[in-house]
């Protein structure tokens, strides 16, 4: 027979097809033309329909470069049988933004997403707080299918946050005076504070002398995340009266400002052990670390002064060039 005979299909280069919709067999050879795939219609057609095969299911099918038979090329998508998706968590996001992510890379879209995120049947079921949500949204590749139930992906992610993280380190939590959600807590706030890994054990370090203390966080970030907005802050904004304002409020804020990496919550777990109690953001994206009160003024003073000339520079410049 012409169909085993012959390959009815030729795959130039790698693709995927992602069928939104149950499509038939006419619109699905009019997406083929769009793909490097070489085919005969008329024979795609007639051995399509000696097998049954007419109509394609949602979901993503990959073809690798090779020759393939009707059947065997559309088999797959007329009994559904995808091909998994890559889908990529970024870490230092809100909620809002992780969602966004997701449904730009799944089938489900942001509402069913978000509704989903913030079901506390849901959340129960997985032992999530409501407010521990975003903090347990672990930046990652996940492999998985695009049309699976945004639950069932959240049950994912949680399961790999379990392996990574309180599996792996299970000691380490235990050593620690902070629970789970505590320690993710202060990592996301590591995550939002600096720039760079090799500096957040530092960071985290700075954070802790200061909750052994006694003291106030104060921790810009987290007066950002009270406002709604990632800005340099003004005198006013740190006395926003909010939850989330460690200024104002002693302890740690009631949960996580944003969905820290491993990195963050490893620098939680195993800080760098120092004398830190200030620092200010330096202009190479790191931060200048003081034990005293006294040593830091001096060193904000200095990068104070350097901002101003830097804005100096920048007016006589723009002067010149109008």
């Amino acid at each position: 027979m012409l169909l085993y005979d012959t390959d009815a299909l030729n795959v130039e280069d790698s693709f995927s097809i992602y069928i939104s919709e149950e499509t038939l067999l006419p619109g699905l050879l009019d997406i083929l033309e769009e793909k490097p795939v070489s085919f005969n219609r008329d024979h795609v057609k007639w051995a399509t329909r000696l097998e049954g095969w007419r109509r394609a299911r949602v979901g993503h099918y990959s073809y690798e470069p090779r020759g393939y038979h009707a059947d065997e090329f559309f088999k797959k998508m007329a009994m559904g049988n995808q091909d998994p998706v890559n889908v990529t968590i970024l870490p230092g996001r809100t909620l809002g933004s992780v969602v966004d992510q997701i449904s730009s890379q799944l089938y489900a879209d942001s509402l069913e997403i978000m509704s989903t995120f913030q079901d506390s049947t849901v959340l129960a079921d997985l032992g999530i707080p409501q407010e521990q949500v975003i903090g347990h949204l672990l930046p990652e590749t996940y492999q998985t299918f695009w049309t699976v139930k945004p639950s069932r992906f959240l049950g994912q992610i949680n399961a790999t946050f379990k392996r990574l993280i309180f599996e792996k380190h299970q000691q380490a939590i235990e050593d620690s005076k902070y629970t789970i959600d505590e320690i993710v807590t202060l990592a996301s706030i590591v995550e939002w504070e600096a720039n760079v890994d090799e500096e957040k054990p530092t960071v985290a370090g700075l954070y802790l002398n200061r909750l052994r203390k006694g003291w106030r966080l104060q921790a810009d970030p987290t007066v950002n995340f009270a406002l709604g907005e990632r800005r340099r802050l003004t005198y006013a904004d740190y006395q926003f009266d909010h939850p989330y304002n460690t200024y104002l409020n002693r302890g740690l804020p009631p949960g996580p400002i944003t969905n820290p990496s491993e990195s963050s919550i490893l620098a939680v777990l195993y800080p760098e052990d120092h004398n830190y109690m200030f620092m200010v953001a330096t202009p190479e994206g790191v931060h200048d670390f003081s034990r005293t009160y006294a040593e830091h003024q001096k060193k904000t003073a200095k990068w104070q002064q350097w901002i101003r000339k830097q804005y100096r520079i920048k007016r006589e410049r723009e002067r010149a060039e109008q």
